[in-house]
Order: structure tokens, then sequence, then C-alpha cells
């Protein structure tokens, strides 16, 4: 499981790479092309958005043909958009190559997710899905230092040739390490009447829909944080791009810490169970914060521990609802992946716009969306795990 894992989980880990590693030029780039915070935070919502609605194209493809023929189209648009994101002359090119690169990206979310539940089912999956995210802990760890250290060398397009060599390297590990997880005689043809019956199933659903939300706000919180905390950090508090970096990789190790406890504590108490004390954390420790927030003592290590601690229930319900929206859909894994990744790309594509409106510059914003996110998960929670009892019953 191990191997897997990290095969696995180095893959995944490019698109993050893609968006935390540039975190640290921001107001670089906003400098640099004479753009507006809401202009280069467009570049961050085009990523998403495209990554996400790519999903629905990669998710059949994959029952289809197997799981490594989108990987290799994929990885390949998406090395060609980087070197197109590196020679962007102006913030609109910079947004259309930056959609292009998510468009590619997107296949590294959806057909790792198929490939775990190819491999395993339950809680075997969930600790598998947790070693793929401990992997990938090394993104909003290590991806904003590297940004700030080439932007000490070079500048901010330093950046995304380096993201253009890693997707190379996926490219390798891709035709060397990872093998074929799904069988030819489990492959589903891709047309219209397949797609309509699968996406039928999965629309009707309300768990699958139910549980890919609960992730999704989720999801949501964290990219709104995602695409505020460079201009908060350094423009409210003074933050260099290293130490933003620092802050930064603070709040995730929260989330990839606890995201490691999932499969255990699902073992245990049942994933359900893990599901419903998390959300009610995500939603007081966030609620928490924007009170203290609203009364003015939302000083910059106050932020940095109630992101970690609302962070670190979030690792806790991102993975295990991904397990369990897929564990009865496994002869569409492919679609059922790709059309949960699509909704809560673009469930966190659309907060983070919504917050474009609101921002200002202060965390003051920031943490009402990450709050209001919160609240929206927790409802979701009650009403599905209710669902779920009524139909057990």
């Amino acid at each position: 499981m191990f191997r897997a894992a990290l095969i696995l989980g180095l893959l995944s880990a490019v698109g993050p790479f893609a968006i935390d590693m540039y975190l640290p030029a921001m107001p670089a780039i906003t400098l640099d092309l004479g753009a507006d915070v809401t202009a280069v935070q467009l570049t961050l919502t085009a990523y998403f958005v495209a990554f996400g609605v790519a999903q629905l194209f990669y998710g059949p493809w994959a029952d289809q043909s197997g799981r490594k023929l989108p990987l290799y189209f994929g990885v390949c648009v998406f090395a060609l958009a980087t070197i197109g994101c590196a020679l962007a002359p102006t913030i609109g090119w910079l947004v259309a190559f930056r959609a292009l690169q998510g468009l590619g990206g997107a296949v590294l979310m959806v057909v790792p997710r198929a490939v775990i539940r190819d491999m395993h089912t339950g809680t075997e999956a969930t600790k598998l899905m947790a070693m793929v995210m401990l992997v990938i802990s090394v993104s909003p760890m290590l991806a904003p230092l590297a940004g700030s250290g080439l932007i000490v060398i070079g500048d901010w397009r330093l950046i995304f040739w380096a993201l253009a060599l890693a997707a190379v390297l996926s490219l390798i590990l891709t035709a060397t390490a990872l093998p074929e997880t799904l069988e030819p005689s489990k492959r589903v043809a891709i047309n219209f009447r397949n797609l309509w019956k699968g996406g039928r199933t999965l629309f009707r659903d309300p768990i699958f829909m139910g549980l890919t939300f609960i992730g999704g706000f989720g999801f949501a919180s964290f990219m709104v944080f995602v695409a505020s905390a460079a201009f908060v950090y350094s423009g409210q508090f003074g933050l260099s791009p290293t130490g933003f970096s620092l802050a930064f990789a603070v709040n995730a190790i929260g989330f990839f810490s606890a995201s490691q406890a999932a499969g255990p504590l699902g073992a245990k108490y049942g994933i359900p169970k893990v599901i419903y004390w998390a959300a009610i954390g995500f939603a007081a420790f966030s609620i928490g914060l924007y009170a203290v927030g609203l009364l003015g003592f939302a000083t910059l290590p106050v932020i940095i521990a109630g992101l970690f601690l609302a962070n670190a229930c979030l690792g806790l319900i991102i993975p295990t609802t991904m397990v369990m929206a897929l564990d009865p859909h496994g002869e569409i894994a492919g679609l059922a992946s790709s059309l949960g990744g699509t909704l809560q790309m673009v469930t966190g594509g659309v907060m983070i716009a919504v917050t474009g409106v609101f921002f200002d510059g202060t965390a003051l914003p920031m943490i009402a969306m990450i709050a209001m996110c919160a609240v929206f998960s927790l409802a979701l929670t009650l009403m599905t795990l209710r669902a779920m009892t009524r139909l057990q019953g």
C-alpha cells in the first residue's frame, strides 16, 4: 500500500503545486503585469473552474480506456499550458493559460481517486487516501517556500518553468511506475446512453450529492484561504514571501496531520460519526474565529491558530467524504470521481469569486467566507447523515 500511496501522491501533488507554489508571487505578479488584486485572484478562479469542468471529461474516458491514457494526455496539456504561463505578457494571457493548465491538471485529481477505488473500498480505501494525502502534504508546506526561493534567484516566471519540469517528471512516473488498475472486462464504453444513465444515478443519489458538497464547501473554504492569504499576510501583516510561506505551511499542517487519523478513526468509530464531529468542529472553530475578528482581536497569531484548528477538522472531512461518496459506485468510479470533483472545484471557484467582491485586503472578509462555508458544510452533514439513517433503517 505504501508504494501505491507514494506514486499516487506524487502524481496528485502536481496540481496542488500549481496552486501553492506561486502564491508568494501573487503580489509580485500584480506589480509586474500592472494588474489589480481581483484580476490576479482570477488566475486562481480560472484554474479551479477549468480544473473542475475538465474532470467531467477525464472520468468517463478513464472508465472506457483505462487509467493511464488520460493521464498521458492531461499531463501533456498541463505542461504546455505551464510554459505558456511562464511566457505570458499580460494578466489576460496568464488567466487564459491558467485555465488551460487547469484543463490538463484535472486528470491528476480524477484518475488517482479512481485508482484508489479500483484497489480498495471502505476503511482500506480511507487509509490509502490518507496516505496519498500525506504525500500531497508536501505541497502546502514546501511549495510556497520553493516559490519564495525561486523568486529570490529569479522572478515569478521561474516558478512556472519549475512546474513544467514537474509535469515532465510526472509523465515519466506514469510510464514507468504506475500500473493499469482497470481490467478490460470492467471498462465502460463512452456513449450518451451510459453517461446519461450514470449521471442520472449520481444526481439522484442524495447521499452521493450530500457527501460531495460536504467536502465541496470544506474544500472551498481552503481555496478561499489560498486565494486571499498572500494579500492578507503580506498586506495587512507585512510578511515577506518567506514569512508568508511559513505561516501558510502552519495552517496546512493541521489539515494533513489530521487526515492521517481519518482511517483509524473511521475503522474504530465509523466514518459517518467521524464526519459528524469533524463538521461540528469545523463550524465551531470557523465561527469562533469570525466572532473574534468582529471584536477586533484577529491578530496574526490568532488567525493562524484558528485556521490551524479549522483545517484540522477539514483533514477528517475531505478524505472520508470522498471515500463514502465513491464506495457504492464502483462500476462508474471514474464518472463518480469526475462529477464529484467537478462540483467541488466549481464550488471552490464560485466562493473565491464571491470573496473577491468583498475583499479589501484585510483578514475579516476571508474569515467570514470560511465561516460561511463551514455553516453550509455542517448543515449538509446533518441532512445527509439523517438521510443515511433513514435508508439504513
